[in-house]
């Protein structure tokens, strides 16, 4: 029997991509994930998620990540909502498995029971339409495939921050309670009077720090 977990990282921050994933596991592979250490990527140290992204890796029956870019992302709030967006991310990891899955665990941003659900039904291909998903709120924590789904896409939206650190200094973790991330776009807003290229820019972190350079103008003319 084959299970699969999907889980996402990234909804929220106003910097960066965010990261979906897909693991696909025999179901007696269950107990050994759960032994050495395999839960939520939000209760793991970053020590521990990049042990366990390679052993998820090598692991796994099959696995697929998919990074959606600020770009991709700002194209679709023009006509799409965020759950929506992540929805057609969900079902084109569904779409790539070659094996047969029997259960797919899907973390869900939809309270409301079965509706998420149908949202990824419509985006799924002739082949995996009849595929069993279960999805649920904090599915992430409840199995354990889910859970190596959220440390693949964690691991791996991480290591797309550090990227952007490369090329355009500490951003911080690109969320924005993170005061290195506020301050980074504070000042880049202020000395570039436009947002960073690696904004999303329908967040309201980041509309609320074009209005403040309007507003400052504004007061100067």
């Amino acid at each position: 029997m084959l299970i699969a977990g999907i889980d996402e990282a990234g909804r929220g921050p106003c910097f960066g991509p965010m990261s979906l994933a897909i693991a696909v596991f025999e179901k007696d592979q269950e107990t050994y994930l759960k032994e050495i250490g395999v839960k939520d990527s939000k209760d793991l140290t970053p020590k521990k998620r990049d042990f366990l992204f390679d052993e998820i890796l090598n692991k796994s029956v099959e696995n697929y990540i998919i990074n959606v870019t600020p770009i991709e992302i700002n194209d679709l709030m023009t006509r799409e909502n965020l759950n929506e967006i992540e929805a057609i991310k969900v079902a084109e990891l569904i779409n790539l498995l070659e094996k047969n899955v029997d259960i797919v665990y899907i973390d869900s941003p939809d309270a409301t029971k079965g509706k998420y659900e149908k949202r990824i039904r419509q985006y799924l291909d002739n082949d995996h339409k009849n595929i069993n998903i279960i999805s649920e709120i904090k599915a992430d924590s409840k199995y354990v495939s889910c859970s190596a789904a959220s440390i693949l896409a964690k691991v791996s939206r991480d290591r797309e921050i550090e990227k952007i650190k490369k090329d355009f200094g500490d951003i911080g973790s690109g969320y924005p309670a993170d005061p290195k991330t506020k301050k980074y776009l504070k000042d880049y807003v202020q000395k570039n009077k436009k947002l960073p290229p690696f904004s999303r820019i329908f967040w309201s972190t980041c509309t609320k720090a074009l209005e403040e350079i309007d507003s400052t103008q504004s007061k100067l003319i």
